[in-house]
């Protein structure tokens, strides 16, 4: 039961990042969504694979090492992108909020 609750919730969290990655305006903020979605919708899913395959001890150990270096690089990497993209010159698209506490 539980490998279904770790599957479940990283088709949902695939599904929210790819959502994500369509309706966000620029590059920086889609890429948090990708980020997001690829870290977490993968960890999650590569746990249930660990929890319910019926392979060897071996194999479900390197599930879970593969989960730990998904956590490990991945924010990295999304990190050295936006930093390129920042570095070539993409602005990020600011949106005003009118109904925040420090707008006169």
């Amino acid at each position: 039961m539980i490998e279904y609750v770790f599957l479940l919730l990283g088709e949902s969290i695939m599904i929210f990042g790819t959502l994500g990655i369509l309706r966000f305006p620029d590059v920086y903020t889609r890429l948090h969504a990708a980020t997001k979605c690829d870290t977490g919708g993968a960890m999650s899913i590569l746990i249930a694979l660990a929890i319910a395959s019926e392979a060897p001890l071996l194999i479900k150990l390197k599930f879970l090492v593969l989960a730990f270096l998904i956590a490990l690089i991945n924010p990295m990497v999304s990190h050295a992108i936006a930093r390129g993209a920042y570095k070539y010159g993409i602005k990020p698209k600011v949106v005003v909020d009118m109904y925040a506490w420090d707008n006169p």
